[in-house]
């Protein structure tokens, strides 16, 4: 099966992004079904546009229909996770890591809620996972320097306690400074 690279990015807190399917493209051949990626397409319109209930309608019933077609199980995670059901989204993205191993991008949505919550460990392995399916794959690539980031500035933090040496302190607020920059 053909994977699907999804494209246009939204901001998650924290400065990772989750990667959303507004500008899905299929690598040359479509799936075995026709072509999955104009009802994802329509069902993410109808979302950015404003209409939740009728998006979330649409997207049951292609689900309904087509259950194991990538592109609506990762709306339907990217949806939950715009939603504030990142337990949901969760789920649905470790669901798809299963099902579809060879794609990067749910480990690097996974990862991006990982991230929010603070998790920044599981979130690395989870970009690392994501370059090694990819290793083009530029979005992941920002994103583990963002985790890199906050990973650094934990570690000064922690380095801080009552020292107070100037060259740390820089450091420190350096890695404060590229977090907030987003």
């Amino acid at each position: 099966m053909p994977k699907p690279h999804f494209q246009a990015l939204i901001d998650l807190s924290g400065g990772l992004r989750l990667v959303t399917l507004l500008a899905l493209v299929l690598c040359q051949a479509s799936f075995a079904a026709g072509s999955p990626e104009a009802p994802a397409r329509d069902i993410e319109l109808l979302w950015r546009q404003g209409d939740g209930a009728l998006a979330q309608q649409k997207l049951l019933a292609a689900l309904a229909q087509a259950p194991n077609d990538a592109s609506l199980q990762f709306l339907q995670a990217v949806m939950w996770a715009e939603s504030g059901k990142t337990a949901e989204a969760q789920v649905a993205l470790v669901r798809m890591t299963e099902s579809f191993p060879e794609l990067p991008e749910p480990y690097n949505n996974l990862a991006a809620l990982h991230a929010a919550a603070g998790r920044l460990d599981e979130a690395r392995a989870l970009l690392e996972t994501a370059l090694r399916l990819d290793p083009s794959y530029k979005t992941a690539h920002e994103n583990l320097g963002d985790v890199y980031v906050r990973l650094a500035a934990r570690a000064y933090e922690s380095a801080t306690g009552p020292r107070t040496e100037p060259a740390l302190q820089a450091k420190l607020r350096l890695a404060r400074a590229l977090i907030t920059t987003r």
